[in-house]
């Protein structure tokens, strides 16, 4: 115990970055009783969780819904604010072709919203689909049009895409859908079905498909990270704002220390291990000396989404219900609408007015990055009232935020050069990267954190793949209770029709065979007058010796078919069970696909 304890007091870990990941390593490392160095080059923790205060008036980017179904991710969340979350309704809303749909599509509101010809293509879009699917499944249209028909991609899914990635849905990967939605397995589909969830099954099956209530903090997602930042710090571990990362120096693929800047200086930071959640793209460019060119030519392909927010105040006490709204109209550039005052009233310091969030993705080199605030603020104005919305003359102020590198792309290149990248970095044996953009995976909050808390797991001696989280459903899902799946593999083994009419035409011959001559061995006035009426129904029978063998073909014949039949419908039965639990099983989960965007 003494030596694991002075091997813990001569640890020195470095963690560049302080979003999620970043600080819930620092969090774990701290509750080791382990200092550790947090750099972030912002002068707020929490990166795109992050909440901005504008006068008071709080808002969130891209809004942060929390649930979870890691237990020790949500354990954290409960140990650090307790009391200050706040249960929220969801509601939210599509618009598309100057009409409002609720989200998830409910019957009579899309009837209404689409027409009966509309929805009645939508239905036979879909069954073609199922009939006729496309070999080849590569990209984002192919998987989304394979599942759910092309009319209803075309609808509800190619601008709205198209618009949040600013490339064509045939450039986008289809693993990034599967990942958003998760790979489904019909195992746990069927357990789930003939099974009663326990209490953790139940949870984590609603948790998986779209919830209508969610936990939010009462002054925005900011206040968990500036929390942890302050637990942290006062546990011995520093929290270095406005500090940027320019240098990663190594020798013989081992991290001797970083270059950071601050405050106009450059200093290093020496370390024995080392967290990161920067962009990869980025650390891979600070490398000291510099990677291979193979591999700097891999970063380079690797690209980012950037996102603005324009904040309007509304002198209006109330806009709409909604807490966000998608906006699935190629006539504005709008992407989403978050009412701030929806997720969380204390976001709002004046009840008679509303706080709304107009969100644009961008690159950074587009126009649209490069426009002035002002401006901004005129297309917000505009745009809200051609959707209408609100009145351009009821905003009385306004703020611009930009968030450079929000999200991932998974464009044909990503998979590649990110290939190349981790087998370098798996040659570095002190540096893990974690989070969303430190591994260019497109992960929730909850699924970063994860990362960064096996990361941590890692340098105290464990050896978790860090890239295995949220690649797969069972990756954090242990020792769960329920039927084994060996038995639910043999229950829906598909029955051979051949071999269970054999078998039951052959007990069924048998059984005439040997009744019949067991009567006739018995003898009597009257020789087995009831088997005798199978006369009516087996042309030739008799309770005799020749009538046994006329009875057993007899069997074996009308046996084998019913057995052939009870076989067929059985198998049928079943696949069609399977393919409604399927269907159902899809359909909860792509539900909440479009709020992971």
């Amino acid at each position: 115990m003494e030596e694991s304890a002075k091997e813990t007091n001569n640890m020195n870990v470095v963690i560049m970055g302080g979003g999620p990941a970043g600080l819930t390593a620092a969090y774990e490392l701290s509750k080791k009783h382990i200092k550790a160095t947090v750099l972030e080059k912002d002068k707020v923790v929490g990166g795109i969780s992050r909440t901005v205060n504008y006068k008071n008036y709080l808002f969130d980017i891209g809004g942060h819904r929390f649930f979870t179904k890691i237990s020790a991710v949500n354990k954290i969340w409960k140990d650090v604010l307790g009391n200050n979350f706040l249960r929220r309704k969801r509601l939210s809303r599509i618009y598309f072709n100057k009409k409002f749909f609720y989200y998830p599509l409910r019957p009579f509101n899309a009837l209404y919203g689409l027409g009966i010809w509309n929805c009645f293509l939508i239905l036979f879009s879909y069954l073609y689909a199922h009939l006729f699917p496309s070999k080849m499944e590569d990209n984002f249209e192919q998987w989304v049009s394979n599942r759910f028909g092309k009319r209803l991609y075309q609808i509800f899914f190619k601008t709205y895409t198209e618009k949040v990635w600013g490339i064509s849905c045939r450039e986008i990967r289809a693993e990034w859908a599967a990942q958003r939605i998760k790979g489904l397995s019909l195992m746990s589909a069927l357990k789930n079905s003939i099974t009663k969830p326990q209490n953790n099954d139940r949870k984590e099956r609603i948790i998986k498909t779209l919830i209508d209530e969610f936990d939010y903090p009462k002054y925005g997602p900011g206040m968990l990270w500036e929390a942890i930042s302050e637990y942290v710090q006062k546990k011995g571990t520093q929290v270095c704002r406005n500090t940027k990362v320019v240098g990663i120096l190594c020798n013989n693929y081992k991290i001797d220390s970083i270059e950071v800047r601050q405050n106009g200086q450059n200093r290093l930071i020496h370390g024995s291990h080392f967290i990161s959640s920067l962009p990869l793209r980025e650390l891979i460019q600070i490398f000291k000396p510099s990677v291979p060119e193979k591999i700097l030519n891999a970063s380079n392909q690797l690209n980012y989404r950037d996102f603005i927010t324009i904040v309007l105040i509304v002198n209006k006490r109330n806009i709409f219900n909604d807490n966000w709204i998608y906006i699935h109209d190629q006539d504005v550039k709008l992407s989403r609408i978050q009412n701030f005052k929806n997720w969380s009233p204390y976001m709002v310091p004046d009840k008679n007015k509303t706080c709304l969030g107009l969100e644009y993705f961008c690159f950074e080199e587009d126009e649209l990055w490069a426009t002035s605030d002002q401006d901004l603020f005129e297309l917000g104005k505009r745009e809200l009232e051609a959707l209408g919305l609100a009145q351009g003359c009821d905003v009385e102020d306004h703020t611009v935020f930009r968030m450079p590198k929000a999200y991932p792309v998974y464009d044909s290149k990503y998979r590649n050069a990110l290939k190349i990248i981790r087998q370098f970095l798996s040659k570095i044996d002190n540096i893990q990267v974690v989070g969303r953009n430190g591994m260019h995976k497109y992960n929730n909050q909850d699924h970063s954190m994860l990362t960064a808390m096996y990361a941590v797991e890692n340098i105290l001696g464990k050896n978790h793949n860090l890239w295995e989280v949220n690649e797969s459903q069972e990756y954090h899902e242990k020792d769960k209770i329920g039927m084994p799946d060996e038995l639910i593999l043999q229950a829906f083994t598909k029955m051979d029709k051949s071999a269970f009419a054999i078998a039951t035409g052959s007990v069924s011959g048998l059984l005439i065979f040997t009744a019949t001559i067991w009567l006739v061995l018995k003898g009597g006035e009257v020789v087995g007058p009831n088997l005798q009426l199978l006369s009516q129904y087996f042309i030739g029978y008799s309770v005799t010796v020749t009538g046994a063998f006329i009875g057993a073909a007899y069997g074996i014949l009308c046996g084998g078919t019913f057995g052939w039949l009870l076989a067929y419908m059985r198998n049928l039965s079943i696949s069609f069970f399977i393919n409604r639990i399927k269907k159902k099983e899809e359909l909860s989960s792509f539900r909440d696909f479009s709020e992971h965007f």
